[in-house]
């Protein structure tokens, strides 16, 4: 019996994908399909397949073609299976001719034709393309419009800004650059929205009311009530009114939030959470920037900060004291937020002009779960315990700081109509409630 292997992703499985399939399994008696799984895409940089991995599982299993069946999780698993099979040929897409050529010396190596004009990329680009338009007057502009060009459907279609002082060469030389929102709308699909947070109500407002979907940097609101109108505006019109906070699409952070919650530190009992930095607001205070336009701390880092507070204690704390440093009128260079829960205790500290040690310690019964500096953007975690011996590292690779994976998702979100951010709503919620309570001085103590 000669057995064949190959491997893809098999995303939008289309005639393409059938006819590579149907001339591996003539190459031999007996063909194994490797699917690969969504985490190993990541390591890999492919970042927008359409479907979850069973959807591929099923497209590939439906064919009748594939003897069996294995899926493709991690570098190095060819050989292994290629020796674990007893595998005769491997074949693959001529689209990697010589790529593949190292595993000759395992087994005979074939690299097919592929099928002119189909390809899964061009579909997912033809059918869902999504052009995004820029907001605001910050770096992150030149951040998001070079990790958009890593997500396939997705382009960017100018800046509303009033000021480009931060904005690349090439990003102001390629883009429609404009200081009108309504012009900035008529050319767009969705918004992202980085402006400061005192303006996000009106520019999301006039967005939604567009229809243009919205990706806001958090803080969405600082108000309860400006948060639900929006919602209510999002849900009238079919909208997507999504929360940016790119850490939540890290993917050592969600493993983090997994292994928390499922007990391998016992019972939750502490979230201590560290967000500082200086060089915004020296940079910005050095060149005549008013306070008033420039992130306080609450804004710039609570949102961040809260985001593990709330997704692994909840969002119903019993008591809550805010202690804050204000140089200006709501202008905190440094806040410390303590809350306590039933059978836990969190507490954040957020600053703007106070540096320190931005660490994430989550502390249970059995153990607690490390993350060091800056948290926020890791990609390395540790589990310690009483006995040294049992301490685990955990490695992740993290491109783009998690915005890439952020447009991904805000993406399938458009396309879907279903609820896919990695923030749910009680959370967005809890943070607009909390950033009202630090503006109207609720269980507040000025030092």
């Amino acid at each position: 019996m000669v057995k064949v292997i190959t491997y893809g992703t098999y995303d939008l499985f289309h005639y393409g994908h059938r006819r590579l399939l149907e001339r591996a399994k003539a190459l031999g008696d007996y063909l194994i399909v490797g699917v690969t799984s969504d985490s190993f895409d990541l390591t890999r940089g492919k970042i927008n397949a359409q479907q979850s991995l069973m959807e591929r599982i099923e497209s590939v299993r439906a064919t009748g073609l594939a003897d069996e069946i294995i899926v493709e999780e991690y570098e190095g698993q060819k050989i292994d299976d290629i020796k674990r099979y007893g595998v005769d040929i491997f074949t693959v897409g001529s689209d990697w001719k010589g790529k593949f050529d190292y595993l000759n010396e395992y087994c005979k190596v074939v690299y097919l034709d592929r099928t002119e004009g189909v390809s899964s990329s061009e579909l997912r680009a033809e059918k869902r393309e999504l052009r995004i338009g820029l907001v605001g007057n910050s770096i992150l502009l030149n951040k998001f419009e070079k990790e958009s060009r890593f997500v396939n459907g997705v382009s960017i279609s100018g800046v509303c800004t009033t000021d480009d002082s931060d904005l690349t060469e090439e990003l102001k030389e390629k883009y429609l650059i404009t200081a009108k929102l309504e012009e900035l709308l008529n050319a767009s699909d969705a918004v992202y929205i980085v402006s400061h947070p005192s303006k996000h109500y009106e520019q999301i407002k006039q967005a939604l009311s567009a229809n243009k979907h919205v990706l806001c940097e958090s803080p969405i609101v600082t108000k309860s009530k400006d948060y639900e109108e929006l919602q209510e505006i999002a849900k009238e019109h079919n909208l997507c009114l999504m929360d940016s906070i790119k850490t939540a699409y890290s993917t050592a952070y969600n493993r983090m939030l997994v292994l928390a919650k499922g007990g391998k530190i016992g019972d939750i009992v502490s979230v201590d959470s560290i967000c500082t930095s200086l060089s915004d607001l020296e940079k910005k205070t050095k060149r005549g920037t008013s306070l008033e336009e420039v992130w306080n701390s609450i804004c710039a880092w609570g949102p961040t900060a809260m985001l593990p507070i709330f997704q692994l204690l909840g969002t119903e704390y019993v008591t809550k004291q805010i202690t804050s440093h204000l140089i200006a009128k709501d202008f905190d260079t440094f806040t410390k937020v303590a809350f306590v829960y039933p059978h836990a205790v969190a507490s954040l500290k957020v600053g703007k002009g106070v540096k320190s040690e931005g660490e994430l310690i989550i502390s249970g019964t059995k153990g607690y779960i490390y993350v060091p500096a800056p948290w926020w953007k890791t990609d390395y975690f540790e589990i310690r315990y009483e006995n040294p011996a049992d301490n685990k590292r955990y490695f992740y690779q993290l491109d783009g700081e998690g915005i890439r994976y952020e447009i991904v998702s805000f993406l399938k979100m458009i396309q879907s109509g279903k609820p896919l951010s990695y923030i749910n709503s009680l959370v967005s919620q809890a943070i607009v409630r909390d950033l009202e309570h630090f503006y109207n001085k609720v269980a507040f103590v000025e030092i």
